[in-house]
């Protein structure tokens, strides 16, 4: 893959704007895998009392992992961005119940499943200080046409 692709702005890859994006770069990128870095925030609007970032936030650091991965494969292809959801996960674990302020968190996804239809499964890890802390197999959905989707999903 282009390197020059790792080096662009998060928000120019994937939809999430202000308080909601929670990645700060796309650090390792390849057809089949990406890996990318967040730094919790103790002033963030998800601290807890300690100022942390409650473990559980790794579904969403990992869902955003993935579509960092997506959008960068769409624009290796020259293919416009399009939006996804996420389905679900399946057995989310994590070794701890938060995650520091200021200590870098790495999260990795790997497609496990991609086909035709849009639908993915991805195996995803966050490491904190090389420890892997949280582990999760997502499965994720990008619909042909998403308005239609969210019509269809709440009539």
């Amino acid at each position: 893959m282009n390197q020059d692709i790792r080096m662009l702005p998060v928000e120019d890859i994937i939809p999430h704007r202000g308080t909601l994006l929670l990645l700060d770069r796309i650090v390792d990128f390849d057809d089949e895998r990406a890996c990318c870095e967040y730094t919790p925030q103790a002033n963030a609007w998800y601290a807890d009392a300690n100022g942390d970032m409650p473990s559980w936030f790794g579904i969403e650091l990992m869902a955003q992992t993935i579509a960092a991965h997506v959008g960068l494969l769409k624009r290796a292809a020259g293919l416009p961005p399009k939006m996804g959801v996420l389905l679900g996960t399946r057995r989310f674990n994590s070794t701890i119940s938060a995650f520091t302020a200021d200590h870098s968190l790495r999260i990795c996804s790997e497609v496990v499943l991609r086909d035709a239809s849009g639908l993915g499964a991805y195996e995803c890890r966050i490491e904190s200080n090389g420890e892997e802390v949280a582990t999760a197999t997502l499965k994720v959905y990008e619909p042909e046409d998403f308005q239609s989707f969210l019509q269809a999903s709440h009539p």
